[in-house]
């Protein structure tokens, strides 16, 4: 008998773990383009409280689409209503990126806005495609 209660104990964690898993499974990101950059291949998940500092969780490749321009692009993130996050990539080249977004005073994030940009310096306004909100 104490075999079996085992046996349903086990199976009642693994499908609790199971479960926690499928909670932070990746999703498609949106393609963010404007003229002179590209984020394609993007995924992203948010983390569990306790995971990762309960992170959104990125990842994608960033492609300064402009080489001759020589301005660099970067992607822009922001968690829960604070300052953004610029991420760079490389003049003329792609990048892949795979990063983690958090709200220290706060347990886990469960919201994040996304877009990509050039950055034209301090003369003009930087080139940014329109942002994207992502929800837990």
């Amino acid at each position: 008998m104490k075999q079996v209660w085992a046996a349903v104990a086990t199976a009642g964690v693994f499908l609790a773990g199971a479960g926690t898993a499928g909670a932070a499974s990746w999703h498609d990101l949106q393609d963010m383009r404007v003229a002179g950059v590209r984020f394609y291949e993007g995924h992203y998940k948010f983390n569990a409280q306790g995971r990762n500092h309960g992170a959104f969780e990125w990842t994608g490749s960033l492609n300064d689409t402009s080489v001759r321009d020589h301005h660099n692009v970067y992607v822009e993130v922001r968690v829960e209503g604070h300052s953004p996050m610029r991420y760079y990539g490389k003049q003329g080249r792609t990048v892949s990126l795979h990063r983690f977004n958090w709200d220290g005073a706060q347990q886990y994030t469960d919201d994040a806005y996304m877009r990509a940009c050039v950055d034209r310096g301090v003369a003009k306004w930087d080139l940014c495609s329109t942002e994207v909100h992502y929800a837990k």
